[in-house]
C-alpha cells in the first residue's frame, strides 16, 4: 500500500541490519520507515533524543551515511483481504510470486508490490441492510475466497455504529466502499480490506477452554501426546529427525479450516522444496490443491536474517484474522531458533547486555508474546475461533537445555520432542514416547471417549508397558535377553510389537500416511488386548517363542498399513481373529 512519508531524517551509522539515524525527534517506536535511495523497509526498534535505531529487514550492502530516512507514520502492517489464500509471501508481506515473475529469482533491494492484487474482481454478497447496527468484529458480507473457504467480511474492531448504506451482490475490488456506517464520530466507510499492526493481538470477545482435539492422523502425537485446537505445541529436534517432514505432515493431514506455515530462516532448500510441493498437494478433505486453505510465508536462512523476526508476527496476525471469521486455524513456525537467532544478532548490534549464550534477557517475553497468542477464542461477532501454534525448535546438537527450547516449554503444554536414535533406526515420526508429554489430557478425555471408553487410562497403561521395556532394554544391553524370564520378555515382544505396529508411521504410504481417530482406537484397544491376553498364557506357563508365532503377530504388525481407515469391519475382524487365535491356543494349554 501507499506509504506517507512525514518526516525525512538522515543515516549516521551503519551496523548490518541495523541502523542508527538522526533527525528523527519525532519519530515512533516501531514506526516503519524507509531507508536509503531504495527506500528499504525498516523499523524504529529504539529511540534517543533525535536518534531513531532503525532494523532494516532487507540488505544494507550499498548504504551510506548521509542517505535520507523518510518517516511513514504507521506501524509495521499487515494487509488482510481476500487473496491471501494460496499466497506467498516474504516476513513483510511482499507477494514473493508476482516479485518473481517481475523481477526474476534476484530481488532488488527496496522492490515493492501490493501484497494483495487491487485489480482483481471478488463476488460480494452482503449480510447486512441500511439501518441496522453493526458492531467491530461482526461480518457485514462476504466473498467466496476459496470452492470450500468463505471469506467473511468483518467490520474493523472498534467500528460500530448504523449501517447507512450497502452495495448490492456483485462483483468488487479490494479497495471498493462496500458498506457505510454512522458511528457517532462520523462516516466510516468499509472495504474488504483491514490493515493490522502485527505486533499487536487482535481483540476477541473471551477465551475458550480448549477440549478438542486437532486430529493430525499422527498416532503417536493425537492417541499419546495430544495438542487441542486453540493449542500451543513445541517441536524440538535436532538436524535430521524429522522436524520439517513432521510439520508437513500435520499441514496436509490437520483437521484445521486455514494452515499458515511459516518458513523462519530454514535452509533455502528446504523452503523450495515447500514451494514447489505445496501446490501440488492434494488436500484430502476436497480433492482439490491443499493450497487453497493455505497461506506460505516465506524466510530462509540466505535472507536478511532481521526479516525472520517479524516473519513470525505476520504469520500470527493473518492467522488471527481467519481465527476472527470462526475458522480453527494451525499455524506452523519452523523453526523459532532461527527467530531467536535473529534477535541475538540485533541483541548484540545494539550492545546490549547479553543473557544465556548471548540471546537477549528479554528472549523469554518474546517467546511468551508469541505462543500466547494461540488459543481457543469467542470471536467479537460471537462465534467459536481457534489459533493452535505448533514450533520447531531447533537446539545445536540436540540440547534441550538450551535457553529457547528451556522457555519455549514454559509457554507450551505441548512437547513433542524428537529422538535423534528413532531417526537414525527409521522410526518416523521420530517422537520420544519417553521425552514427550502433553498437557492437554484432561482437556480433551471426553472428545477421546466418544472413539473408545477410558481411553486415558488405557493410554497409561500401553506407556506403562513402554516405560517398563524401557528399563528392561537397558538390562539387555549388559547380559542380553536370555536371562529375562517370559514374563519380561513378553514385554520386549509386546512393546516392540506396539512400537513397530502402532507409534511408527509411513509418510509415503497411501493408507499409513493418516490415522483416523477410530482407526487409532481400533488399534490401540487390539495392541492392549494382544498384551492382556498373552500375559495370562504366559502366567499359566506358555513360552513366549509360542505366542510369537501365532498369525496374528503380523496381522497386528500390517494393520497400520493394510486395514483402510473407513474399513471399520475389517477392524472388528482383527480383534476377533486376535480373540479367536488366543482362545484356541488356551485350549491346547489346558
Amino acid at each position: 500500500m501507499t506509504d506517507h512519508s512525514t518526516q525525512t531524517g538522515a543515516i549516521k551509522r551503519i551496523s548490518g541490519p541495523i541502523v542508527e539515524a538522526t533527525g528523527m525527534a519525532s519519530a515512533q517506536a516501531y514506526e516503519v520507515v524507509r531507508v536509503g535511495p531504495a527506500g528499504l523497509i525498516g523499523e524504529v526498534i529504539k529511540l534517543a533524543a533525535d536518534v531513531a535505531t532503525i532494523q532494516v529487514y532487507e540488505q544494507t550492502a550499498g548504504l551510506k551515511p548521509g542517505e535520507s530516512v523518510a518517516r511513514t507514520g504507521r506501524p509495521l502492517s499487515v494487509v488482510l483481504a481476500p487473496g491471501l489464500l494460496g499466497g506467498i509471501f516474504d516476513g513483510t508481506q511482499r507477494p514473493l510470486s508476482v516479485l518473481a515473475e517481475r523481477e526474476g529469482a534476484f530481488l532488488q533491494p527496496g522492490v515493492r508490490a501490493d501484497s494483495l492484487d487491487a485489480e482483481r474482481k471478488w463476488p460480494f454478497k452482503p449480510a447486512v441492510q441500511a439501518g441496522q447496527q453493526l458492531g467491530g468484529g461482526q461480518p457485514f458480507g462476504s466473498v467466496q475466497e476459496s470452492p470450500t473457504i468463505e471469506h467473511r467480511l468483518l467490520a474493523p474492531p472498534g467500528v460500530a455504529g448504523k449501517v447507512t448504506d450497502v452495495q448490492p451482490e456483485g462483483d468488487y475490488s479490494i479497495s471498493d466502499v462496500l458498506c457505510v456506517v454512522e458511528d457517532g464520530r462520523g462516516r466510516v466507510e468499509l472495504t474488504m480490506t483491514q490493515t493490522w499492526p502485527v505486533r499487536r493481538p487482535r481483540p476477541f470477545r473471551a477465551r475458550r477452554t480448549a477440549s478438542q482435539v486437532l486430529v493430525t492422523g499422527q498416532r503417536v502425537i493425537d492417541t499419546f501426546f495430544p495438542v487441542a485446537r486453540g493449542g500451543a505445541a513445541a517441536v524440538p529436534g535436532d538436524f535430521g529427525t524429522g522436524k520439517t517432514i513432521l510439520q508437513h505432515q500435520l499441514a496436509k493431514w490437520s483437521d484445521a479450516d486455514i494452515v499458515v506455515y511459516v518458513g523462519c530462516g530454514e535452509r533455502g532448500n528446504e523452503m523450495a522444496d515447500i514451494l514447489r510441493t505445496f501446490p501440488e498437494l492434494e488436500d484430502p478433505r476436497t480433492g482439490r490443491s491443499l493450497m487453497e486453505r493455505t497461506v506460505l510465508i516465506a524466510n530462509t536462512s540466505n535472507m536478511p536474517v532481521a526479516a525472520r523476526e517479524i516473519s513470525i508476527y505476520t504469520g500470527i496476525t493473518i492467522a488471527e484474522y481467519y481465527r476472527d471469521m470462526g475458522y480453527a486455524v494451525a499455524l506452523m513456525a519452523d523453526s523459532t531458533s532461527r527467530w531467536a537467532e535473529a534477535l541475538r544478532e540485533a541483541s548484540s548490534r545494539l550492545e546490549e547486555m547479553p543473557a544465556e549464550e548471548g540471546f537477549p534477557a528479554y528472549l523469554a517475553a518474546r517467546l511468551a508474546e508469541f505462543y500466547e497468542r494461540a488459543g481457543a477464542v469467542e470471536t467479537l461477532s460471537g462465534q467459536d475461533g481457534s489459533v493452535t501454534v505448533v514450533g520447531a525448535v531447533s537446539p545445536p546438537g540436540g540440547d534441550f537445555s538450551e535457553p529457547v527450547t528451556q522457555h519455549t516449554t514454559r509457554f507450551t503444554r505441548c512437547f513433542w520432542a524428537l529422538d535423534p536414535e528413532l531417526a537414525h533406526s527409521r522410526h518416523y515420526p521420530a517422537v520420544s514416547w519417553l521425552d514427550s508429554y502433553s498437557g492437554y489430557l484432561d482437556d480433551v478425555a471426553r472428545w477421546w471417549d466418544q472413539f473408545i471408553p477410558e481411553w486415558q487410562s488405557l493410554r497409561e497403561e500401553m506407556m506403562n508397558l513402554l516405560v517398563e521395556e524401557d528399563k528392561l532394554q537397558q538390562i539387555v544391553r549388559l547380559v542380553g535377553p536370555d536371562v529375562l524370564p517370559e514374563s519380561q520378555r513378553l514385554v520386549l515382544l509386546a512393546a516392540d510389537m506396539f512400537k513397530t505396529g502402532f507409534l511408527q508411521q509411513n509418510a509415503t504410504e497411501e493408507i499409513d500416511t493418516y490415522c483416523e481417530p477410530h482407526k487409532q482406537a481400533m488399534l490401540l484397544q487390539a495392541f492392549r488386548q494382544f498384551y492382556l491376553r498373552a500375559e495370562r498364557l504366559v502366567d499359566q506357563g506358555t513360552p513366549v517363542a509360542r505366542i510369537r508365532e501365532l498369525g496374528v503377530v503380523q496381522d497386528l504388525l500390517r494393520a497400520r498399513s493394510t486395514i483402510k481407515n473407513e474399513d471399520q469391519q475389517a477392524l472388528q475382524s482383527l480383534l476377533s481373529e486376535l480373540d479367536g487365535q488366543f482362545a484356541e491356543l488356551e485350549k491346547q494349554q489346558s
